[in-house]
C-alpha cells in the first residue's frame, strides 16, 4: 500500500483533506457543521490532536493539524470519520432534512465496494496527507484553507466564514479552539 499522501510520521505535523463520497456537499447544514466541530473539538480534548488551521467546506474538511502525546494521527483520522459518519447518517435519517431522499441511498452506494459490512459510507476512504516540512509550506496551506470559501465565493474575507480558524486568526469569535501559529 502506498504511503504517498498518508500521516506516517508520528509527532509531524500534516495538512489534510478529508472529502465525502462523491464529493457531496453534505456540510450545508448548521446540525452537520456542529457534528463536526463537536468531534474536532473532542479529538482536541480527548484524542491529542492538536490543530493549527481549518475551514469545514460544504463537501470537504481542511486540517492543519498533528497527533501529540502518544496518539497516532492515522487513528484519530479513523475514529473521527467513523464517529462523524454515524453521526450524520443519524442526523439525515432523523433530523428534518430535506435532502434525505437521495443523501441515504448515495451513501449506501458508496458502500456497495466494500468487502467489509458496512451500511453507509459518508467519507471516502483515507484522507489526503502531506506532511508540513517548512514555513513556506505552513503559510501557503494556512493561506489556501482560510481562503478556500472566499474562493468558492460563499464570502469575501477568510474571517467572514464562522467554520474557518481565520476567525481564530482574526480574533473573532469562533467555534473551535485552535493553536494560533506565528505566521510573519
Amino acid at each position: 500500500m502506498s504511503t504517498k499522501y498518508k500521516a506516517t510520521t508520528p509527532e509531524q505535523a500534516y495538512f489534510i483533506t478529508i472529502t465525502t463520497v462523491g464529493w457531496v456537499d453534505v456540510f450545508t447544514r448548521l446540525n452537520q457543521k456542529y457534528i463536526i466541530i463537536n468531534a474536532l473539538d473532542y479529538c482536541c480534548k480527548s484524542k491529542g490532536l492538536e490543530i493549527y488551521a481549518y475551514c469545514l467546506m460544504p463537501s470537504h474538511l481542511h486540517l492543519m493539524c498533528k497527533a501529540a502525546n502518544g496518539f497516532i494521527l492515522p487513528d484519530v483520522m479513523r475514529d473521527f470519520k467513523k464517529f462523524t459518519s454515524k453521526k450524520i447518517v443519524d442526523a439525515v435519517a432523523n433530523e428534518p432534512e430535506s435532502r434525505r431522499e437521495w443523501l441515504l441511498p448515495l451513501f449506501q452506494k458508496a458502500c456497495e465496494h466494500l468487502k467489509r459490512n458496512q451500511n453507509f459510507k459518508v467519507w471516502q476512504d483515507g484522507y489526503h496527507a502531506e506532511i508540513v516540512e517548512t514555513n513556506w509550506f505552513i503559510k501557503q496551506k494556512v493561506n489556501y484553507i482560510h481562503n478556500n470559501p472566499v474562493a468558492d465565493k460563499i464570502v469575501a474575507y477568510p474571517e467572514d466564514y464562522y467554520f474557518s480558524s481565520a476567525r481564530n486568526y482574526a480574533g473573532l469569535d469562533n467555534e473551535l479552539d485552535v493553536i494560533l501559529l506565528d505566521l510573519f
